[in-house]
């Protein structure tokens, strides 16, 4: 065990898989966690003097397996492997950590989803600003940014990162970063003195062998590049300082995209279904139609990244726009892409000493396939598309080196033999005739020895175990001559050996074993040669990633009837006959979608939609929120006619639910939601607002809608959208003048209401809930008492109305008092107004609430007023 402790004490917080024999074992308290975590068996040394040691285990063939259910579960993992073999240790086998993986640095298929990049993060709390850095070590992606302490959560919500490191002195921040991420979220402590000035700058310098950091433009960015060097210690630790591929850092400017929070992400849903959490019926799925891994990963980091840069949107309309023009060098280009494999992650995967030997011919292959793709992008006149053809670099000599040295044939491991193709090595091509003689030998000795013993069915094999052995069956053991030794018996043979046998065995198998060793060799310096191209082959996967990406957005504009947008920088929003690109695709074989427009000007920058449940305010809302996302990614948008003024967020509250292991109920979650949309937006916002104030009173709720109508309207002045079931709110266009009312449309057919999908101006005359029930299967009896109840209560209200007290005339008079100035005082004591009298002595003191109390005294004052 001592051994194990000691290389346990060097990774603290880490699961250490201890290789014995054919199992990896863990201890102690390791043993525990993965007991629990992977379900397997939790048991005790059955002797020795760690008897009560617990102890958990699995098969070395199942790493891969078990290494992946930890880490998706958030742990650490060392790989501590045996580096001799136990046959030939002088005492305790020398054991070595190879590997470390964590939920940030990871190479396995197991772990990773070829279209989503998984980055590391590491952030340094400075004192005015907070440093972050973050990388994706399988595709060596590096940049870096600085943002103040409010603006966090905005670039770690753009960033979207698999582990986060900071400084264990800074364990205080723990709180907060857990406050702004996600509930399983893996955080790493590290220790301070890497977080030290002076120490960062040497690291970069010495990583990027470099005087400067100003090429990379981030000489400025002090804390930024505290949390850079901060990741290349980290990774320089996992990954035993196979850090060469990383040759570029760079800087990300926060202020470029649009930062989409969790919540509208969600209530979009971009990448996740709200039904079931899969990707279909979302955006991602709508949009994807790339044909590689790194194109695929771009698109989404599109997406999830929309531009606010005019230019880089621009280009890439035009881009998309020539690609729709010219189908067949799209499905030309297209057809080229498909062959090609994930440049990026087999380039990095090669340079750490990962690849296969497979992995490394099909790069090989993807290489050869590039002055074909750039032919065809030759072809193309759009700026950008012209940009990428110049950034193709075709790897010829490369290409060359690998089809010379990697068979055709490759096996799946270096350790099955034949990865080297012959005549690329001499000492390779002398040291397989060996082999190959010999067992041409081998050939001849059985035939010779079923000559001279007169066995025909006299047999020369080989196993593993007992290596070249002569085999006999047990009806001709008799004519088995006494120099042949026995070896094994069988069931139904004998197995033996001789002496010239034993000789030719020996010169078999060293041969063999030098082979082995030498195509190592070999592969590992064409490895080695593969690496030192890395800078050229990441280019050209970054302008592969980028053509598949438009290709995919040109594929779905031609399938979909999508068309170009004009961006612009006016604050404007105009949408003519807009489609939601989801539902449009998810719609009953013989259903059309009903398209709508949707108009913002200097007049109109709050638009108030009111209509019953199931008339399409929902999707309305999203389908404008999604339309406007797709044109500030660059992409043509399902339209008539589209003008998009850039947008500098994007804020929804569509729809919320209980929140119970944080304590939050479903009204709080929506008054959250809310607060962050009041809080954070600005003019140049759009905001999505699917109902406020459901999760209280009718007046506690139509109270909070009303201000914070107003206070968009007034205070903010952002591009709005607001579906609310509070008719009553409709008054306010009377009196706000860039609030237009618009109304879900229906049709009433004697008892039956058809929704007709249709956003009309005006406000809506009815809710028809009863009606709308009704279709959602209520029993009879329920529709009918509904409308028993309904009638009394319109009877009761008709009755009860004396002029201020109708709901409507009080908000009416409400919206008109909302712009009068407070110049005057309410005297509680004047008694001389009958109505006041009336009011208060109708009150309930002992059955009226403290909020309903406030709301009565508003009342009152209200009443005042309007004297």
């Amino acid at each position: 065990m001592r051994q194990y402790e000691k290389i346990k004490s060097q990774y603290p917080g880490v699961i250490v898989l201890f290789r014995v024999g054919d199992f990896y074992e863990t201890f102690n308290e390791d043993a525990k966690l993965v007991s629990e975590a992977v379900g397997i068996a939790l048991t005790k040394r059955a002797n020795g003097a760690a008897a009560d040691v617990p102890l958990a285990g699995f098969p070395h063939h199942a790493l891969e397996t078990y290494v992946a259910k930890l880490v998706r579960q958030g742990f650490r993992v060392a790989v501590c492997e045996q580096m001799e073999d136990p046959k030939f240790a002088r005492g305790i086998v020398k054991r070595e950590v190879t590997d470390v993986i964590t939920p940030g640095v990871n190479f396995s298929d197991k772990l990773l989803d070829a279209k989503r990049n998984n980055y590391l993060c590491a952030l340094h709390f400075a004192k005015d600003l907070i440093g972050i850095a973050f990388i994706d070590v399988t595709t060596a992606e590096f940049q870096v940014l600085q943002v103040p302490r409010n603006d966090l959560k905005d670039a770690l919500s753009a960033i979207q990162p698999s582990e986060i490191l900071y400084s264990k002195k800074q364990k205080a921040e723990r709180e907060f970063l857990q406050s702004i991420t996600s509930a399983n979220m893996p955080f790493t402590e590290l220790d301070e003195w890497l977080f030290n000035q002076d120490y960062a700058e040497q690291t970069l310098l010495n990583h990027f062998k470099t005087h400067s950091l100003k090429g990379f433009g981030i000489e400025s960015l002090h804390a930024a590049k505290v949390a850079a060097a901060v990741i290349l210690n980290y990774l320089a630790e996992t990954q035993r300082n196979k850090l060469e591929y990383i040759r570029r850092i760079s800087r990300f400017d926060l202020g470029d995209t649009i930062v989409l929070d969790a919540q509208t992400r969600r209530n979009l849903e971009i990448f996740y279904s709200m039904h079931d959490g899969s990707r279909e019926g979302t955006l991602l799925a709508i949009l994807d139609k790339t044909l590689t891994p790194m194109g695929g990963r771009l698109l989404k980091k599109w997406i999830s990244q929309p531009s606010r840069n005019l230019s880089v949107i621009t280009s890439r309309l035009d881009a998309v726009e020539e690609l729709v023009h010219h189908k067949s060098l799209r499905e030309a280009l297209r057809a080229s892409l498909k062959t090609l494999c994930d440049l990026e992650r087999a380039l990095s995967r090669i340079a750490i000493g990962r690849a296969t030997p497979r992995e490394v011919l099909l790069l090989g292959e993807s290489l050869s396939q590039l002055p074909a793709i750039q032919s065809q992008l030759g072809q193309l006149q759009a700026p950008l598309l012209t940009d990428l053809y110049r950034a193709i670099q075709p790897c010829d000599e490369l290409v060359t080196l690998i089809r010379s040295a990697i068979s055709p044939d490759a096996p799946a491991t270096l350790a099955d033999g034949q990865v080297i193709q012959s005549g690329y090595n001499a000492e390779l091509d002398a040291l397989r005739q060996i082999v190959s003689t010999a067992k041409d030998r081998l050939l001849q000795i059985q035939q010779e020895e079923r000559e001279k013993t007169g066995i025909a069915s006299l047999k020369v094999l080989y196993n593993k175990v007992f290596g070249y052995y002569i085999e006999i069956s047990h009806a001709n053991k008799n004519k088995v001559p006494p120099h042949y030794e026995r070896k094994q018996t069988m069931t139904n043979a004998e197995r033996y050996t001789i002496p010239v046998l034993k000789e030719y065995e020996a010169q078999i198998l060293s041969a063999e074993e030098k082979i082995l060793e030498l195509e190592a060799r070999l592969f590992a310096e064409l490895c080695r040669t593969v690496a030192q191209h890395a800078e050229r082959i990441q280019t050209s996967a970054q302008a592969i990633a980028t053509l598949d990406s438009l290709l995919s957005y040109a594929e779905v504009a031609s399938l979909y009837g999508y068309v170009k947008p004009t961006v612009t920088s006016d604050d404007v929003l105009t949408i003519v006959g807009g489609r939601h690109p989801v539902l449009e695709r998810l719609m009953p074989a013989g259903e059309k979608y009903v398209p709508n427009d949707c108009c913002f000007d200097d007049e109109t920058r709050l638009m108030l939609i009111t209509g019953p449940n199931m008339a399409g305010k929902s999707s309305y809302l999203r389908q404008v929120g999604l339309i406007v996302l797709l044109a500030q990614i660059g992409c043509f948008v399902p339209a008539e006619r589209a003008v998009i003024g850039l947008v500098d967020k994007i804020f929804t509250r569509v729809g919320a639910s209980d929140n119970l292991a944080a304590g939050e109920s479903t009204f709080l979650v929506e008054m959250n939601e809310a607060a962050n949309i009041l809080n954070n937006a600005t003019a140049k916002s759009l905001i999505l607002l699917d109902e406020i104030g459901r999760g209280t009173s009718t007046y506690d709720g139509m109270s909070i809608a009303w201000a914070i109508t107003e206070y968009i309207h007034d205070t903010i002045g952002a591009k709005t959208l607001f579906a609310t079931h509070y008719h009553e709110l409709s008054e306010l266009e009377a009196h706000l003048h860039k609030v237009k009312n618009f109304n879900a449309s229906v049709a009433q057919v004697g008892d039956k209401v058809i929704f007709l999908r249709k956003i009309e101006r005006g406000a809506a005359k009815s809710s028809f809930g009863i009606e709308v029930a009704k279709m959602a299967g209520l029993p009879a009896s329920v529709i009918a008492r509904a409308k028993e109840v309904l009638a009394r209560l319109e009877r009761d209200e008709a009755a009860r109305i004396l002029e201020e007290k109708d709901l409507r005339s009080k908000v009416q008079k409400l919206a008109s008092s909302s712009t009068a100035k407070d110049n005057f005082q309410i005297s509680l004591f004047d008694m001389s107004d009958g109505k006041l009298r009336q009011a208060l002595l109708a009150l309930d003191l002992n059955k009226i609430t403290p909020i309903e109390a406030l709301l009565k005294l508003a009342e009152l004052r209200r009443m005042a007023e309007l004297e």
